[in-house]
């Protein structure tokens, strides 16, 4: 189980500093939940996880359920052996992976819509890729194109054998844009197997409820109403996010608002850099978010002045770090005209250099406002 603590709440906006207190350690918030989809943090081993200020990690159930299986990780001695991490984890139910490969997959869209788009899936609509059923989603898995189904009820005994400290209610993800009523019916369902997945948990790992809706003011009240309602430890805030960032804040404050206050709110799924403070003045107190390794993997480096693309050949003469401002090891070490060199050159260490430095940069960045909070500034 997990215990929460609420040290200092913003007088300006709804922001808060706590402590959430798991078996494996506590963290304090607001924090970036850093990815490890595959009980990995790309790139780094679990040491230098630790050392660029990293304290939640978030696994993906979907995935791991594919390869290694859960039996695996579950004689390893649970997630936190297997990968030789001391700090809390928390599993994703595979409720994701219902948007990203169905919807998601078929009209190329992710959780925020880059422009205006027609709601073109309507109620009773199929993806291509994978079938929605009342009880559960039938995926096709890319590991070995074989059949797969995924309910409440397996997601929990898959997340029970990972054993991670927090785990999630397996839900549908829903597109933005799928119009009011394909939402209407995608929210009873996922409040159907949220009961579903309170009475299949045997241990006593925290289970967090997801609240989704859409873009619809209506169905995010409801649902984060009807969320509060039940004995959840905590509860993630799902689905996708309209068609901008200021709608996106909107949307955050219409669930809050029902949310109980002595409970921990995780938003899924969001975090670029220009997101964090609106989401953490909105009163969330966990996030997640794959930018600081995706953009890592791409050559890209979030700094105090911006981002810098490394596989711009004009770096190669360039003896500066990263970030004069930057107190990470790979700032104190290496220069961008190196590192620019060994993206040239298809290297792998620069993915290592930059994805480092990216989540000390992030979690820096939250660390400061953190403090910020407790000082009244935010």
């Amino acid at each position: 189980m997990i215990e929460f603590k609420i040290l200092k709440k913003s007088k300006t906006s709804k922001a808060r500093v706590g402590l959430l207190k798991t078996s494996h350690g506590t963290a304090e918030t607001p924090s970036l939940v850093t990815v490890a989809t595959q009980a990995v943090v790309k790139t780094l081993t679990s040491e230098e996880i630790k050392e660029v200020k990293s304290q939640l990690l978030i696994c993906n159930t979907y995935h791991l359920h594919l390869r290694p299986g859960e039996a695996v990780v579950k004689s390893h001695g649970g997630l936190h052996k297997f990968m030789k991490w001391q700090g809390p984890v928390m599993t994703d139910s595979g409720g994701f992976q219902v948007f990203s490969l169905g919807f998601g997959r078929d009209f190329g869209t992710g959780k925020i819509l880059k422009e205006k788009r027609e709601e073109d899936i309507k109620a009773g609509q199929q993806p291509k890729f994978l079938k929605i059923t009342e009880d559960g989603v039938y995926f096709k898995s890319y590991v070995d194109g074989r059949e797969m189904f995924m309910g409440p009820r397996e997601s929990i005994r898959i997340q029970e054998k990972l054993g991670a400290d927090i785990i999630f209610a397996f839900d549908e993800c829903t597109s933005p844009i799928a119009n009011h009523e394909y939402t209407k019916k995608s929210l009873e369902k996922t409040h159907r197997w949220a009961r579903i997945c309170l009475e299949t948990k045997k241990t006593n790992q925290a289970l967090f409820g997801i609240t989704q809706g859409g873009k619809f003011k209506d169905l995010r009240i409801k649902s984060a109403e009807y969320m509060a309602s039940l004995p959840f430890d905590g509860f993630g805030i799902g689905g996708e996010f309209g068609s901008n960032k200021k709608t996106m804040v909107q949307m955050l404050n219409w669930t809050l608002k029902e949310l109980p206050e002595n409970k921990p709110r995780h938003l899924l799924g969001i975090g670029h850099l220009e997101d964090i403070p609106q989401i953490i003045k909105a009163g969330v107190d966990t996030f997640d978010c794959i930018v600081p390794t995706h953009y890592a993997r791409r050559g890209i480096a979030f700094t105090s002045e911006g981002r810098i693309d490394l596989r711009k050949a004009s770096l190669m003469k360039d003896k500066r770090p990263l970030d004069k401002n930057c107190s990470c090891s790979v700032c104190q070490t290496y220069s961008r005209g190196y590192i620019s060199h060994l993206l040239r050159a298809h290297e792998i260490t620069p993915l290592k250099l930059l994805t480092f430095h990216n989540l000390y940069f992030f979690n820096t960045y939250i660390e400061k406002l953190r403090q910020d909070i407790k000082k009244g500034k935010m």
